[in-house]
């Protein structure tokens, strides 16, 4: 009975205790990573039949839109699932989130209701993407990715040690 409840105090402390953040981080790049280029691969193989009706903004044609989103979805989504100037690769995701929130909130449904959380438009993925892009905004790529790696070799160039140089990570 004893060596049970070890180890059920032993298993506590493991799930409670110890963090994996460099792991969650990489995980979350990771499955935004492949979540917002699948939208951009879909985009790409249908580009000649919804190249007349994309959206447009900032008085950009609709080619030029959907070629911009592309590019966004697809480059962007590369760079942060890799950890590669992560940071600056989420702001062109979250400006084309916002603009995708307008537009599906603003522009097809100006005379409907405000939905409810149980509703079931399509305008609440803009936000998830949002939501998770902000995250790792404000989170950093962590341990495992390329900026890290970058960062200690430019560390390691000037001759200094990583914990005089770098936050926590």
């Amino acid at each position: 009975m004893k060596a049970l409840s070890k180890f059920i105090a032993d298993l506590f402390l493991r799930f409670t205790g110890y963090t994996y953040s460099n792991l969650a981080r990489l995980f979350m790049r990771l499955f935004v990573g492949v979540m917002f280029m699948q939208f951009g691969i879909r985009h790409l193989v249908s580009y000649s039949s919804i190249c007349d009706s994309f959206p447009t903004i900032l008085g950009l044609s609709s080619p030029t839109c959907l070629t911009i989103m592309i590019i966004i979805e697809l480059v962007c989504s590369l760079l942060i699932m890799v950890g590669f100037l992560t940071r600056l690769s989420t702001i062109p995701p979250i400006l084309s989130m916002i603009a995708a929130e307008y537009y599906i909130l603003h522009d097809l449904m100006p005379d409907t209701l405000m939905h409810g959380i149980d509703s079931t438009q399509p305008g609440y993925l803009p936000i998830m993407f949002i939501g998770i892009y902000f995250f790792i905004f404000i989170a950093g790529p962590g341990k495992i990715s390329l900026d890290y790696f970058i960062s200690i070799f430019i560390i390691n160039s000037r001759g200094k040690d990583e914990s005089e140089e770098l936050d926590e990570v």
